[in-house]
């Protein structure tokens, strides 16, 4: 490869932030395999599993799957640095304000799209609606996550918040609310009244696809 095409040292000469996704990857692959560089075997993973996002989701082994010349040391760092990333998103998360659902899934969308099966979270708010703390209540099948009305507002009244908001993503990507979004929704609402606890808004999150809003707020559609 060409010196001034090399990820590394096109990275030093004109910044780490003009290197495509499979460059990004070569960094970390370093060397490839007789007839593949590294920036070969990149595209090969990033081709085999669909991206950046579906990587971040993948354990060690199934890197490995994906992609000859990937071994078990490769594999390992490629997941710690998507690891990292996951934790610096959530740092990000530690005391915003979350008084949209806008705000929520620039909060929390990356994270938790990330993950394999359905997340769900209670985000415990004070009176600013800024975040005190988010607790992840249950984490279910792909197709339905599962959680008692009395863990979610135990939270709340342990650390004293003035409100909560419910969230939990779709794998799928796609954030429509399925019949049992509706009915764990009504039942939550029904028990917020009788805690005198605000439920501000369950917010369902997705993958922002052909232009379509990524999220569906069940406050802004009128239902809470």
């Amino acid at each position: 490869m060409p010196h001034d095409e090399r990820p590394r040292e096109k990275a030093e000469s004109h910044g780490i932030e003009v290197l495509s996704d499979a460059e990004l990857l070569a960094i970390f692959i370093r060397t490839g395999l007789p007839g593949k560089n590294a920036l070969d075997v990149a595209r090969d993973l990033l081709n085999s599993c669909g991206g950046f996002e579906a990587i971040a989701r993948c354990a060690p082994k199934e890197i490995r799957r994906h992609a000859k010349g990937i071994g078990a040391a490769k594999s390992i760092e490629l997941a710690a640095a998507f690891e990292i990333g996951k934790r610096l998103a959530r740092g990000k998360a530690l005391a915003p304000l979350m008084d949209t659902p806008a705000r929520i899934f620039d909060a929390f969308g990356s994270e938790m799209m990330a993950l394999r099966q359905e997340s769900l979270r209670v985000l415990l708010l004070d009176s600013k609606l800024r975040l005190i703390r988010a607790e992840e209540i249950s984490r279910g099948s792909v197709n339905e996550c599962l959680a008692h009305p009395r863990e979610i507002f135990r939270q709340a009244y342990i650390h004293s918040a003035y409100g909560i908001v419910i969230v939990h993503n779709h794998p799928s990507g796609d954030p429509t609310p399925s019949t049992a979004d509706h009915r764990i929704t009504r039942s939550l609402s029904e028990a917020a009244k009788l805690l005198q606890i605000t439920l501000l808004d369950h917010v369902i999150l997705g993958s922002p696809d052909g232009g379509r809003v990524p999220y569906y707020s069940f406050r802004e559609a009128g239902i809470l």
